[in-house]
């Protein structure tokens, strides 16, 4: 099977939670072909502002200049992504830490002259993602795409996540957050949500801000062709298992 995990920054600032979340995933590399893709936007926020660069974002996305630009490949292309390989490599998996610059395996086209190199991912090519895995090598992805023109794009995780998902063909997509899952108007945690059910929960003001986009996104998902999208709790011990039994973790949303 097919599988596409997405791991929040925030899940890999700590070393004792990254190396937990390596030994899964290098556990269901051993049975499935799985492709990880990774943010790290709590660590870019940390980085720019040791070095006095005040972060800006517009619609919750992070105006991204030049200066941003070289942060982007330092810190996700660069200290993020491969202490997440290193960390794999200890678990005994073979990752192979890329961007979608990488042999133009996710393009990009710019958003808006505000928001300065910040892409959104018009096409992933899945030749490479299919020979790696079909060799028992783990894709491990930064959140950075490019196009054609050699531009480098910041892009958002969770849209990055999409495009490779349908590029690969994921028959399921894990969202792993700092979240327990999708919430109903009463607080409690929503087991099955279909895409029409989100588009309500944004419709009622229920789900907002990172939660309203992480839904938007896996409505994007499933229109593209990938058959779940779950939303669960990336601190759990031994998440990956239960998502992958079938038990009622998080929220799995399905086309309808």
């Amino acid at each position: 099977m097919k599988l596409l995990v997405k791991l929040g920054g925030t899940l890999l600032d700590d070393t004792a939670s990254r190396q937990r979340l390596a030994g899964e995933l290098a556990a269901v590399a051993e049975e499935h072909r799985l492709v990880v893709v990774h943010g790290g936007g709590k660590q870019m926020t940390r980085y720019l502002a040791e070095r006095g660069v005040e972060s800006t974002f517009v619609h919750g996305l992070r105006v991204t200049t030049p200066e941003v630009v070289d942060a982007i490949l330092k810190v996700f292309a660069g200290t993020v992504n491969h202490e997440l390989v290193a960390s794999l490599v200890a678990a005994g998996a073979r990752p192979v830490g890329l961007t979608g610059i990488d042999a133009a395996l996710t393009e990009a086209e710019r958003v808006s002259a505000e928001l300065g190199q910040v892409g959104k991912p018009t096409r992933t090519q899945p030749a490479l993602l299919d020979l790696l895995t079909a060799n028992g090598y783990l894709p491990v992805i930064a959140c950075v795409a490019g196009n054609r023109q050699g531009e480098i794009f910041n892009v958002n995780a969770d849209q990055m996540a999409i495009s490779v998902a349908v590029g690969f063909g994921a028959e399921r997509l894990y969202f792993l957050t700092d979240v327990p899952g999708v919430k109903s108007a009463d607080g409690r945690v929503i087991d099955v949500l279909t895409a029409s059910g989100a588009s309500q929960l944004i419709a009622d003001g229920v789900a907002t801000g990172g939660m309203e986009a992480k839904l938007v996104s896996a409505c994007e998902a499933l229109a593209g062709g990938v058959g779940s999208v779950t939303i669960a709790p990336g601190a759990a011990p031994g998440i990956l298992a239960q998502l992958l039994r079938g038990d009622a973790v998080g929220t799995r949303m399905v086309a309808g």
